[in-house]
């Protein structure tokens, strides 16, 4: 069949003594001072990390610590990754958001809203919530809290806190804007 051919490979152990071992020996051999210096670099890292730890157990940082009432309260630190992903987050829901406002638009009924409250400017768009709860759970399983969300932020508008599948299937669901 194939020839089996020995090579050796040198490495340089700490007491920088060549050693010598086959091919399929030095492909497991990672070095120790590597390791070490790894390990070392990892926990200076970590430790500097737990200084700025809120939940941590270690020492505070020297720093000021955010107040209630100061602007980086309740912030997550300024370029982390728990700031990226609340970005991103926002951005999803967002997205979301308009999305339902588009099927609102879609699939409701256009009415003049004269006298029924100064958020309406004249024309609404309206549908009621089981009509909506059935095209929109083939896009996502969240209407209603994309609902709570778009009357948060002033483009929906209906009657109670929270909406039940089959209990508020007649709820009127107006998009203002």
């Amino acid at each position: 069949m194939g020839t089996n051919s020995q090579s050796n490979a040198t490495v340089d152990t700490e007491d920088d003594a060549p050693a010598q071992f086959g091919n399929d020996t030095a492909v497991g051999i990672v070095s120790v001072k590597g390791l070490k210096e790894n390990w070392q670099k990892w926990s200076e890292q970590h430790q500097e990390y737990q200084k700025h730890n809120p939940f941590s157990h270690d020492a505070r940082p020297s720093g000021a610590v955010p107040q209630r009432g100061q602007e980086d309260y309740g912030r997550p630190l300024q370029g982390s990754m728990t700031e990226q992903r609340g970005k991103d987050a926002h951005l999803r829901i967002s997205t979301e958001v308009q999305e339902l406002c588009e099927v609102i638009r879609n699939i409701g009924e256009p009415r003049d809203c004269e006298g029924e409250g100064s958020s309406c400017d004249g024309k609404s768009v309206r549908v009621e919530f089981g009509k909506l709860f059935e095209h929109y759970v083939n896009i996502s399983n969240k209407l209603v809290g994309i609902l709570l969300r778009a009357r948060k932020q002033g483009l929906v508008d209906f009657e109670g806190e929270m909406l039940w599948q089959g209990k508020d299937d007649h709820v009127v669901i107006t998009l203002l804007q």
